[in-house]
C-alpha cells in the first residue's frame, strides 16, 4: 500500500467517527496544555530569578573579600581571613580565562550639598575595569572613561543614595533628595578611626572638601548599584595620600595600612563556563572567592524540582489522555472488524494494517498537539497579564523581590515542538496496541462478522 493511500485511508476512517474522534483529541488538547503551561511557569521562575539576581552582578564576575564567608554544601557559614595585595593580583592575572582584574578599597566620606551631607562607603577601584566587570551603563550619554582634571574627583554613583541627604544641623531629621545630574556635591573623606580629635570630639585637623563631577547609573529597582559610590583608583591615591599626610605618626600608620592590603578583589571571567575552573584554581591557591554561580547552583536545583512537579501534573493529564486514544482505537478495531478482513482478502500485507492504525493514532496526537499548543500560547499571555499575584509568590519562594518584574510564563521555541513530538508519540503508543491486535484478527472470522 502506498503511503498516500494510507494516509487518506486513514483521514477517511478519523472523518468518519467525528464526535468520537473529537473527544480524544480534547483530551490530547487538554493533556498538551497542562505540560506546556506548567513546563512554561518553570522556565519562566527560573528566568526570573537570573534577572534577580542579575541585579546584584554578572554571572562572570568572582568576589574575593578580606574577610570571605562562604557557605558548604551542608548550609554552614565559615570565615576566612585573607591577605589580598598586589602580589596576589598578578598571580590572579596568570590564570587561564581571566579577563579583568581589580582590586577594591573601600573609604568612608560624606557628600555634601550645602548645609546637607550624607555619610557613603566609596568602593575604590581601577575604572578601566568597569566595561569588563560589566558595570550598567550610564546615564546622559556619559562613560566610564577616567577623569584628567585633578580640580574634580569622578564618581559614578546610584542615583537612589542620593534620597538620604540631611541637615546635621537641624534637631529634626528632614531627608533632602539631591539631584546628582544638576546638583553640585563636594566629597569629604570621613575615616573616623584615623582622624584625630581632641577631649570634647571635635576634629584636629581640617578636612578639605573636593568638587565631584558624577556620573550616574542607569538602573531600576534595588541593586549593589543603585546606592553604589565609585572612585578611580588613581584619584583616589592622590587624594588620600594628602590626607595621610595630615594625620598624626599613630594615626597615620592605620591610614596607609588600607594602601598595603586591598579589601577586596574582583575578577572576571571571559564566560561563564569558566567561572568554576577559575574558582577551583583560587581555591588551590589557598584563597576563598564567590560568584553568582554559588547561588545559581542552589535556585537551578529548586526551580528544576519545581519544573518536575509542574510538569508531572501535565503528564497526569497526558496519561488520561493516552487511556482515551487506546481506548478509541481499540472500540475501532471492533467496529471495523470486517474491514480489516476485507483488507487481508485483498491481500494487503499485515504491517500496512498496523501502519494505518498507528497512522490514525498519531494524527489524533498532532491534532491534539497542534491546537494545545496555540492554546497554551493563549494562556500564557492570560497568566503573564493577569498573573501577578501568583508571579510575585512563586518569585518570594525562590528568594526573590516581592513585585519583581518578569514573565510568570515563558514558551521557548524549543518547547511547543517537544510537545508536539511527545503528542505524537503517545498517540503511537497508545495506538501500539490496537494495531497489533488488529493484526492478529483472523480473516475468515472477520468476513463472518456483521
Amino acid at each position: 500500500m502506498k503511503i498516500s493511500d494510507l494516509m487518506k485511508m486513514g483521514l477517511r476512517n478519523l472523518g468518519r467517527r467525528k464526535a468520537r474522534t473529537a473527544l480524544t483529541v480534547v483530551g490530547i488538547v487538554i493533556g498538551t496544555i497542562s505540560i506546556v503551561v506548567m513546563i512554561s511557569i518553570g522556565i519562566g521562575m527560573n528566568q526570573s530569578f537570573r534577572e534577580n539576581l542579575m541585579q546584584y552582578g554578572s554571572f562572570t564576575v568572582i568576589n574575593m573579600e578580606k574577610n570571605q564567608v562562604s557557605i558548604d554544601d551542608k548550609g554552614n557559614y565559615s570565615e576566612k581571613k585573607q591577605k589580598l595585595d598586589d602580589k596576589l593580583i598578578a598571580k590572579l592575572r596568570e590564570i587561564p580565562h581571566v579577563k579583568t582584574v581589580s582590586p577594591v578599597i573601600t573609604f568612608a566620606a560624606k557628600l555634601k550639598y550645602g548645609v546637607y551631607e550624607n555619610t557613603v562607603q566609596v568602593n575604590v577601584m581601577d575604572s578601566d575595569s568597569f566595561e569588563a566587570l560589566e558595570f550598567p551603563k550610564l546615564k546622559d550619554n556619559k562613560t566610564y572613561k577616567k577623569s584628567t582634571n585633578r580640580a574634580k574627583i569622578k564618581l559614578w554613583v546610584g542615583a537612589e543614595g542620593f534620597q538620604g541627604f540631611y541637615n546635621p544641623n537641624s534637631t529634626s531629621f528632614q531627608p533632602k533628595t539631591v539631584d546628582p545630574l544638576k546638583d553640585r556635591v563636594t566629597l569629604t573623606i570621613n575615616e573616623e578611626e584615623s582622624l584625630p580629635r581632641d577631649d570634647k570630639g571635635n576634629l584636629k585637623i581640617q578636612l578639605k572638601d573636593y568638587a565631584t563631577d558624577l556620573a550616574v547609573f542607569d538602573t531600576e529597582g534595588y541593586s549593589e548599584y543603585s546606592f553604589g559610590v565609585y572612585m578611580d583608583m588613581g584619584q583616589f591615591l592622590e587624594i588620600y595620600k594628602d590626607f595621610v599626610k595630615q594625620l598624626p605618626a599613630d594615626k597615620r600608620r592605620i591610614a596607609e595600612k588600607k594602601l598595603k592590603e586591598y579589601g577586596g578583589i574582583k575578577i572576571n571571567a571571559d564566560s561563564v563556563e569558566n567561572v568554576q575552573d577559575i574558582q577551583d584554581t583560587i581555591k588551590k591557591m589557598g584563597y576563598k572567592s564567590s560568584s553568582m554561580s554559588d547561588y545559581t547552583q542552589q535556585i537551578e536545583n529548586f526551580s528544576k524540582t519545581i519544573q518536575m512537579v509542574l510538569g508531572g501534573v501535565g503528564a497526569i493529564s497526558m496519561l488520561v489522555a493516552a487511556i482515551s486514544i487506546a481506548n478509541t482505537m481499540i472500540m475501532s478495531i471492533y467496529e471495523r472488524t470486517k474491514e480489516i478482513g476485507v483488507m487481508k482478502v485483498l491481500g494487503c500485507q499485515i504491517v500496512d494494517i498496523k501502519k494505518l492504525f498507528l497512522f490514525e493514532a498519531a494524527m489524533m496526537g498532532l491534532i491534539g498537539g497542534v491546537i494545545g499548543i496555540t492554546l497554551s500560547y493563549g494562556a500564557s499571555y492570560l497568566l503573564n497579564t493577569f498573573g501577578g499575584a501568583l508571579g510575585s509568590a512563586l518569585n518570594m519562594m525562590g528568594g526573590g523581590d516581592e513585585g519583581a518584574g518578569g514573565k510568570l510564563s515563558v514558551i521557548p521555541l524549543w518547547l511547543p515542538l517537544l510537545a508536539s513530538g511527545f503528542a505524537i508519540l503517545i498517540g503511537i503508543i497508545s495506538g501500539y496496541y490496537p494495531a497489533s491486535r488488529a493484526t492478529k484478527i483472523s480473516a475468515i472470522e472477520a468476513m463472518k462478522n456483521e
